[in-house]
């Protein structure tokens, strides 16, 4: 996998959402576990972007998953943090703790170790939150590999595509 490829679309990606959030108006927020700020990271590499994002949470953790960002103790005890819920749960947490318009989440299994047979290294939940609702997915990134950089960089690519997305909608 050539990472300058994947580098580059994250980078593009980060530009148009901050052309699209300006013209539009809008304000984003972060809530960031496996990908531990690449995303918020991105966005605010480009000119411009204090205009258009409002907060960027990295909650690696169970608790602040629940006391920041208040996804529900039962939502991580049934489903885990590895599930579409927490995410679901994570991006509109971090929408109604900013103020901002959409919520963006990742949470997953980075590795390279970590993975059980339920939540395998590579599988990765992102939900992206805003006025049409919240729409969370399950992906498994890098099947085979146990390389975590790549698997955060696709994780991190993918969340901001589906982020780009509803902006557009």
């Amino acid at each position: 996998m050539d990472f300058q490829n994947i580098y580059n679309s994250i980078a593009e990606l980060s530009r148009e959402i901050v052309r699209e959030c300006t013209a539009r108006s809008v304000k984003i927020s972060t809530a960031e576990s496996c990908t531990g700020g690449m995303i918020s990271g991105a966005v605010t590499s480009v000119s411009g972007s204090s205009a258009v994002i409002e907060l960027g949470v990295c909650s690696y953790s169970n608790r602040i998953k629940h006391k920041i960002l208040h996804v529900p103790a039962e939502v991580l005890k049934r489903f885990t943090e590895y599930s579409v819920e927490c995410a679901a749960e994570m991006a509109k947490g971090v929408m109604e703790l900013s103020g901002a318009d959409y919520g963006v989440s990742t949470t997953g299994v980075a590795g390279p170790t970590g993975g059980s047979a339920e939540h395998p290294v590579g599988e990765v939940c992102i939900a992206v939150s805003g006025k049409n609702g919240c729409r969370s997915e399950r992906f498994l990134f890098a099947q085979g590999s146990a390389d975590r950089e790549l698997i955060r960089a696709l994780a991190a690519e993918k969340a901001l595509s589906m982020l780009l997305c509803e902006i557009k909608k």
